[in-house]
């Protein structure tokens, strides 16, 4: 009987053991998710506040104005245009960067040459330069061959940043896929070149389709290139309309209008988050498990 107690009461202790476990890592991810989300949600309250309500510290506003959002989309702001810009230099960044550090990291990974890892690590070293200490001899440059105010101003630098990256993405991706599917496919009759396309390309699509992902939210968010090389409405990104909105007077800071820009400028990459989730998380674990 007394043996038979003392496992009873040990299977409890167990049990209320893994219980507050369980408890303490879902408070865990309560508290990071709180973190996380506690700015944007700011954001959008304050979005929604009115002018006069602006500074108030209540949890939700009261009342709920759109007026915010509706000077963002004032012509004078010219925020449509600075959205489609950013739509433009994003997505050309992200196409071409794919394009290049696909083919570049393959070679990375299948084939075998000096200096490889010299390589790879120079590759990587270029992103490490603070985007601060280029924009000055860019500027210089771009201003000699007529390149301000151009969306080649903004992509080209973009890409030095947004390349290194999904090389070096895509190289780790290659490398965790056997050799032994291109062989298997020139067995078949194909060359190496139909083999990374009907083959390793199709496999290789999550860690493609995350490492876009990653290229085009950095691309979208890049703000200092952009602020340097355009001075002209009509070219500049969504962050530098957002940094030159203006308010009612010349000493009035547009505060409310420039959460509801972010939150405009946010809910794009939200939403391309939710519905692309399954696919990135099939990226980002590709390879773990063999």
């Amino acid at each position: 009987m007394t043996t038979t107690a003392n496992t009873t009461t040990t299977a409890d202790a167990t049990t209320g053991t893994a219980k507050w476990r369980t408890w303490l890592v879902y408070a865990g991810v309560a508290a990071v998710v709180a973190y996380c989300l506690a700015p944007f949600y700011w954001m959008v309250v304050s979005s929604l506040r009115r002018t006069s309500d602006i500074f108030d510290t209540t949890l939700l506003p009261s009342p709920v104005s759109f007026e915010n959002y509706r000077a963002v989309f004032d012509p004078s702001q010219g925020f449509g245009r600075a959205l489609l810009n950013s739509l433009i230099v994003s997505g050309i960044t992200t196409v071409l960067a794919l394009l290049l550090a696909t083919f570049t990291a393959y070679a990375m990974a299948r084939l075998e040459f000096r200096f490889k890892r010299l390589i790879l690590t120079l590759i990587i070293a270029t992103s490490m330069f603070p985007v601060v200490s280029i924009v000055v001899p860019l500027l210089k440059l771009f201003t000699d061959i007529g390149w301000i105010n151009t969306y080649q101003a903004m992509i080209v630098p973009s890409m030095s940043f947004a390349l290194p990256l999904a090389v070096w993405n895509l190289t780790t991706f290659f490398r965790q896929m056997p050799d032994e599917l291109e062989q298997a496919a020139m067995i078949d009759g194909c060359t190496r070149g139909q083999a990374f396309r009907k083959i390793i390309i199709p496999l290789a699509a999550p860690g493609i389709f995350t490492t876009a992902i990653i290229t085009f939210i950095a691309a979208w968010n890049e703000f200092l290139i952009a602020l340097s090389m355009t001075n002209k409405p009509d070219i500049q990104t969504a962050p530098v309309a957002i940094s030159k909105f203006t308010g009612a007077s010349q000493f009035d800071v547009p505060f409310g209008s420039q959460m509801a820009a972010g939150v405009l400028v946010t809910i794009p990459l939200v939403i391309m988050v939710l519905l692309f989730q399954r696919r990135i998380v099939a990226g980002l674990t590709a390879g773990a498990a063999k």
